[in-house]
């Protein structure tokens, strides 16, 4: 069966995982569907280890690299304290290009207090825009690391910032020209200005979730928040009840998503954080994060068993819809 552009179908991938390698009983979560990171024990420190690449974009591309990195390692509960990335470049790339790529990498790393190790840089033939391969270490702080797959029956679950924060960003800086011709620039110059703000680090926010006994954080990527809620289930062994009229989809995104006919639940999800709580603790962190100036809202509960999460709205109750391919490649890869 061809392959499409995007993820890999959920049940091949799972297949594919199981060839890990030699064993090392250091490895204390390796390869395993929905988990953002790897974990390693060396001595009495935990070192979290995660690999991630980004395609879709050329204009920030080595902003984008080093957030969603550090994004996969703060979810575990973990501090991101080492990148690394290999940078290709296409044939016929100026001097100016890999600078550019350089300096957003080391402008995103000291933001985040991360030094940057080295890597490797290429001109390579095939490729007909930029990619960046990011490769980022950190360590846990204490000895208990935060798994996707920790949610618990009767969790509620948050999600920070709101739907397709990546996604809106790259559609507005890839596809600036086009998008003048119906939006007035402002409007275009605040969908691009969603990299920063509300910006796709979700550091801060996962900082604050440890505080209050956080049993799970993932952070949606490809497929968007629907992808990211089912690759937590699945981690979980669980099913989620989502409640798709307390999501967050800011104007910028909803009026992006109108003009080419995407779901913003299944957009590009950088940004957003989803993390499970006992209500209680819900409430506290919710009510944390609103003070440091970032919108976070309940939007569903973890019920238990697998293969029975739903999506829940005043107009009705269906089956959790979701896929691997997505929405942003209907716009930049038709």
């Amino acid at each position: 069966m061809a392959l499409r552009t995007g993820k890999l179908p959920p049940d091949l991938l799972k297949r594919l995982l199981k060839n890990s390698g030699a064993r090392d009983r250091r490895v204390l979560l390796g390869p395993t569907f929905g988990e953002d990171a790897a974990v390693v024990k060396l001595g009495k420190q935990l070192l979290v280890l995660k690999s991630d690449p980004v395609t879709y974009a050329s204009d920030m591309i080595g902003w984008y690299a080093v957030n969603v990195n550090a994004n996969d390692i703060v979810t575990k509960g973990a501090v991101p304290a080492w990148f690394q990335a290999v940078i290709l470049l296409p044939v016929g790339s100026d001097e100016a290009l890999a600078e550019s790529i350089f300096k957003q990498v080391s402008a995103a790393a000291k933001e985040l207090g991360i030094a940057v190790t080295g890597g490797h840089t290429e001109v390579t033939p095939g490729i007909d825009h930029p990619i960046v391969v990011g490769d980022m270490h950190g360590v846990v702080k204490g000895r208990n690391i935060v798994r996707s797959s920790g949610a618990r029956a009767g969790d509620v679950l948050v999600l920070t910032k709101g739907a397709g924060i990546e996604g809106t960003a790259a559609i507005a800086r890839e596809k600036r020209a086009d998008l003048l011709k119906v939006f007035d620039e402002s409007f275009v110059n605040r969908a691009a200005k969603y990299l920063f703000r509300p910006g796709l680090s979700i550091v801060p926010e996962a900082k604050v979730a440890l505080k209050y006994r956080v049993s799970a954080m993932h952070d949606p990527t490809e497929g968007g928040v629907a992808m990211g809620v089912q690759e937590l289930a699945e981690a979980s062994g669980k099913s989620v009840d989502l409640w798709t009229d307390e999501i967050i989809v800011r104007k910028e995104t909803a009026r992006l998503c109108a003009k080419y006919g995407l779901n913003p639940l299944g957009l590009l999800g950088s940004g957003a954080l989803l993390a499970t709580f006992k209500p209680s603790d819900s409430d506290k962190f919710v009510a944390e994060v609103h003070r440091m100036g970032i919108d976070a809202s309940v939007v569903g509960k973890i019920i238990a068993g697998p293969g029975k999460s739903r999506m829940i709205s005043s107009e009705g109750i269906t089956p959790l819809s979701f896929s691997e391919r997505d929405e942003v490649l209907k716009v930049l890869f038709p």
